[in-house]
Order: C-alpha cells, then structure tokens, then sequence
C-alpha cells in the first residue's frame, strides 16, 4: 500500500481596510476591489509636513463618489432599485452595479440618472468637500449663527462646553414648553 502527500497550501484571508472586501492575499498584495495596499504600516511620528494641492480623483474613486450620491439620493427619494432602473429604462442590475461602483456611468447615463431621480446632474457628481462646504455657507448665512461661528475660537474648551450645554438646555425647554 503507497502512500501519497498531499500538499495543502494555506491561504491568508484579510479584510480590506477600505473597501471592508474579505479575501485571499493577492500575490501583490492590492485589494481586488479598490486595489489600495492591504497592509497598512504603521504611521511614522508626527512630523510637520508640507501641505500640498489635492490630487485629482481617479476614475475608480469617482465612480464610488457618484455611487455614494445616487444611493444617497434614491434613498432619499424612497426609491427602490427597481423603481429607478424603470424610470431610466434599464435592467436593476444597471443600477445596483453603479451603486456599488463595479460600473462607472456614461455621460448620458449620468444625465439620465439625474432626470430620473429629479436632481441637477451637478449633484451625482459632486465630492464630500463641496458637500461640505455648501453646508457651512448655508450655516453661515445666518447672521446669529455666523456671529456666534467667529467668536468661537476665541473660546478655550471649558467655555464651548459651557456654551453647548446651555444652548441644548434651552433647546430642550423649548420643546417641552411647545
């Protein structure tokens, strides 16, 4: 009677600690999802570093901005997949795909998509940073607000705290009262 070995090689399964994707170790070590390192080293000291202009997105990160914006919006408009994928005339998997960022729209699906959601195709494509700004303008534009906004630094956190605590206090009496 022969006896044969068998070798089993072991795989090391990681988690992508950007896109959350579970998978084998890629002789690279990229993620096959979003193709960022799978290992993270540790960050050197803090050091003073020099500032430098944003880079231009990829079209990988923009996919998954515009995916992040029309979930977002559909959501809001409590459509499901199928009910946009009818509006546009497109299978739901069209949908789904672009959701997820496997499939990166057209132009003229981008235009599409923005009719059928009823927004400014302005709006899908979009980054967290306008997002945020256009946030803080509408903040801002309120003059008690703005007011209380440029006094602020001038605070050390003790009085912040302060300053919050009575502001939600008062709020809160407020609404019992109403």
């Amino acid at each position: 009677m022969a006896t044969t070995l068998i070798s089993v090689e072991t795989r090391e399964v990681v988690r992508c600690d950007f896109c959350s994707l579970v998978q084998y170790r890629t002789t690279n070590s990229l993620c096959r999802k979003c193709h960022k390192p799978l290992d993270i080293e540790e960050p050197a000291p803090l050091t003073p570093q020099l500032v430098s202009t944003p880079q231009v997105a990829t079209s990988a990160e923009a996919g998954l901005q515009v995916a992040g914006q029309v979930r977002e919006i559909r959501r809001a408009r409590h459509l499901s997949q199928r009910q946009l994928a009818s509006r546009m005339q497109v299978p739901r998997t069209y949908i789904s795909k672009i959701e997820n960022g496997k499939a990166i729209p057209t132009l003229g699906s981008l235009e599409r998509l923005a009719n059928a959601l009823e927004v400014d195709l302005r709006q899908l494509v979009r980054d967290s940073r306008s997002r945020r700004e256009e946030e803080v303008s509408a903040i801002l534009s309120d003059p008690f607000l703005a007011e209380i906004a440029a006094m602020l630094p001038h605070l050390d956190s003790l009085h912040r705290t302060l300053l919050y605590g009575s502001v939600r206090d008062m709020a809160a009496g407020r609404r019992r009262t109403a």
